[in-house]
């Protein structure tokens, strides 16, 4: 639209961030339209709306805000877009009798690439072979989960799938890559033979180079998730679903029609191919058995295959056949009733108790569930009355008791903001002078987010494979063990403060309704112990969910930078901060980028080293500006070293380095750091790099004006207690405000006064 229209007509709004909110054309969330909406009305000003992928209608948990527009805003002209909408007769008639205006319904099943169905009773790596020999490749493997994904990945590498010439083109393409995560190898690997992975575990730098290498035509097979905005960015020539059924969220069933002409629709590339190919798999066990049957004809004994136990709907070529020519379902209202949207409209200008009526007795619920809504609705309206959020003023002449919200609702209400809001009302709550301040502040950071729950099951099976090896050495029993497991939950730092304090936010603001605080502790846990990503990752085997780890990082850093005020923000916070920003660009630069980019439009990335495909970095004017944030980063870098050399990754402790000659003008090389680290480990255990190791009494920082650089003297906190070496640090001033990062050069390292 920017290309089209110009930047300066576009704007965009989100969760995370607002650009160019007032343009005439704005890109939004259906959540952002909905609350503007309610909060609005008729008066919303909104003169047309482009509904894009409207089955999400139906949804559980969004639905709700794809259908309070269409209630809302009676003078606008809608767009309802879909490949799967279904029957929308309901939605004509709608229309037309909320907006006055003849609606018109465009269908097409005419697709401009047409599909070609089979139904596949060979094993899935044969099937897959097949496709490719015949040259209908690329093929595009739906798994429902993405150990399945990773395990065909991985099935797949035995199979030819590419030639001599592709490899060599493939290993060409991804020369420059840098595969450091502990999962990249695997990645790799895979990627060599031909064959790419895609889903939301993986690193999103990963996801692009998958879809840059299909676009370019070197993969001939992607093994991902129901991803169904894949096919946007991987051209594909055929899906092959691996089964039939998968898992809601509350039960596994066949596919609907909806969800398999979504995933079946991203076969064959316009332009590109004359058909396109969707295969599905027959269910292992019947494959396996129509294997066993040809054994037994020759006289073998046997054991046929039963289905499996859990996880598992049973299908057969007629329910492929019912899917491939099934309409897809009508799309079902799963409108609801929350505090936040009864504050939204009761605070709009006029008759807001009128207006909230109208939209409970207009919602496309039946007449049942209109009257459960209604039900609800004066549950809520009475606990926010009780409660002082809403005030009823009587002897306004007009018959009715008016009624007006003692809140101010932010622009952008949510239930995001919610739990923002609860984070400032408890932030103050902290003592700023105690040692642990940065720490329990980023409990309560961690806790306004959503729970990585696979990461949070990690910690769980750890503290449970601990315990249950000291209550065997306790002589505990088994019925008592599994009786004290019951008990074990995952890591809650300052759980009853927590508890506490959002229990009485919510008493005082009820908008929160259903959420609830999520108390959590994995980036606590990392910066505690200063660990790395990779650390992190192989310590709880989180190999597959690199990408929702840094998700979950990610997102603590935003909420550090963006809503922790400043004037909460100690140093030591800061370097918390800084020590996240450091730890997700150096792993994959990719969400902060994006990020701001929404906050502001002029950025521009800057390489963070010469040819690093992907790798970028916001330069900030002039670093060292800030003395105190440039204070922060220099300790932070200075303990990002520290805990490479210390694990004896001398690579990257080099890497960090401006300049790998130390003050006498010799060089540093991976042999003498790790000749020093044996010096040291043998007399003094293991470098600390817990608070302690890094508290600030342990660093002396000397400025040295006359040549525009800075001394740090770094005390080596280690387990024997002796602490009777330094590491010693120049950090060149111009260099920084070049690189817009601390330039270190390692002076020297070893015992105090050598």
């Amino acid at each position: 639209l920017c290309r089209e229209l110009g930047p300066e007509r576009v704007g965009l709004a989100t969760g995370d961030a607002t650009v160019n909110r007032d343009a005439p054309v704005l890109c939004c969330t259906a959540e952002i339209l909905s609350n503007l909406a309610l909060r609005e009305g008729e008066g919303a000003g909104v003169d047309d709306v482009v509904m894009d992928e409207f089955h999400w209608y139906a949804d559980r948990e969004r639905g709700v805000a794809w259908q309070v527009p269409l209630l809302t805003l009676p003078d606008t002209r809608f767009l309802l877009m879909s490949a799967t909408l279904g029957d929308v007769s309901f939605f004509e008639r709608d229309l037309e009798t909320r907006t006055g205006r003849a609606a018109a319904t465009v269908t097409s099943v005419d697709r401009p690439v047409p599909l070609d169905f089979r139904y596949s009773e060979v094993p899935l790596t044969e099937a897959v072979e097949s496709q490719v020999e015949a040259g209908r490749a690329p093929v595009y493997v739906v798994h429902f989960t993405q150990k399945d994904a990773a395990e065909s990945a991985q099935a797949f590498t035995s199979l030819r799938v590419t030639s001599k010439e592709e490899k060599r083109d493939i290993l060409q393409a991804i020369r420059d890559v840098r595969f450091s995560s502990p999962y990249g190898p695997r990645v790799r690997t895979w990627l060599q033979h031909g064959i790419g992975i895609h889903h939301a575990g993986l690193l999103p730098k990963y996801r692009v180079l998958v879809e840059r290498l299909a676009q370019r035509g070197l993969l001939k097979v992607i093994c991902g998730t129901d991803t169904l905005g894949v096919g946007v960015n991987v051209p594909i020539k055929t899906v092959l679903f691996s089964r039939l059924c998968k898992y809601d969220g509350e039960k596994t069933a066949v596919l609907s029609a909806r969800d398999f002409h979504q995933i079946s629709g991203r076969a064959g590339r316009k332009g590109f191919d004359e058909h396109g190919y969707v295969v599905a798999q027959a269910p292992e066990h019947v494959i396996e058995n129509r294997r066993l049957a040809e054994k037994a004809k020759t006289g073998r004994r046997v054991v046929m295959r039963r289905p499996p136990k859990g996880n598992f709907a049973p299908w057969d070529g007629r329910t492929f056949e019912r899917l491939t020519t099934a309409q897809p379902e009508r799309l079902v209202s799963r409108f609801q009733v929350s505090h936040g949207m009864l504050l939204n409209v009761l605070a709009r200008p006029g008759d807001g108790c009128g207006a909230m009526r109208r939209l409970l007795r207009e919602s496309h619920e039946s007449s049942t569930a209109q009257r459960a809504h209604r039900r609800r609705g004066w549950q809520l309206f009475r606990a926010l009355v009780d409660r002082g959020v809403i005030e009823l003023e009587r002897g306004s002449g007009s018959g009715h008791a008016a009624v007006r919200v003692n809140v101010d609702l932010q622009e952008d209400f949510s239930m995001d903001q919610a739990l923002s809001l609860y984070l400032l009302e408890a932030l103050p709550q902290l003592d700023e002078s105690a040692e642990t301040y940065p720490l329990d502040l980023l409990t309560l950071v961690e806790s306004i987010l959503e729970d990585p729950d696979v990461i949070l099951r990690r910690q769980l099976a750890r503290l449970k494979t601990q315990a249950v090896a000291e209550m065997k050495a306790a002589g505990l029993d088994y019925d008592e063990r599994m009786e004290e497991l019951e008990k074990l939950e995952y890591p809650k730092p300052l759980r009853e403060l927590v508890y506490d304090t959002f229990n009485a936010f919510a008493a005082r603001h009820p908008w929160v309704g259903e959420e609830n605080i999520r108390p959590k502790s994995i980036a606590r846990e990392m910066f505690e112990t200063f660990r790395s990503f990779d650390d992190y990752v192989r310590e709880y085997d989180l190999h597959r969910a690199e990408g929702l780890l840094l998700r979950h990082l990610g997102s603590v850093y935003k909420v550090l930078r963006q809503t922790v005020p400043d004037g909460l923000k100690t140093e030591a916070v800061l370097e918390m901060e800084l020590y996240l920003r450091e730890l997700v660009r150096r792993v994959d630069s990719s969400l902060l980028d994006e990020w701001e980019k929404l906050r502001d439009p002029s950025w521009e990335a800057v390489p963070v080293e010469p040819g690093a495909p992907g790798a970028v970095r916001s330069g900030p004017p002039d670093l060292t500006a800030d003395t105190t944030a440039f204070t922060a980063a220099i300790r932070t870098r200075v303990f990002t070293w520290l805990r490479a050399w210390s694990i004896g990754d001398d690579a990257a402790a080099l890497g960090l380095l401006d300049s790998v000659f130390d003050g006498a003008g010799q060089p540093w090389t991976a042999e003498r750091m790790a000749d020093v680290r044996e010096r040291f480990g043998a007399e003094h255990g293991r470098l600390r790099l817990d608070p302690e190791g890094r508290n600030r009494r342990h660093t002396r920082i000397e400025t040295q004006s006359a040549t525009d650089s800075w001394r740090v003297e770094q005390m080596l906190v280690d387990t024997e207690a002796l602490n009777d070496w330094m590491a010693d640090f120049q950090v060149d001033l111009e260099s920084s405000r070049t690189t817009g990062e601390p330039a270190l050069r390692l002076a020297g390292i070893g015992p105090l006064g050598a």
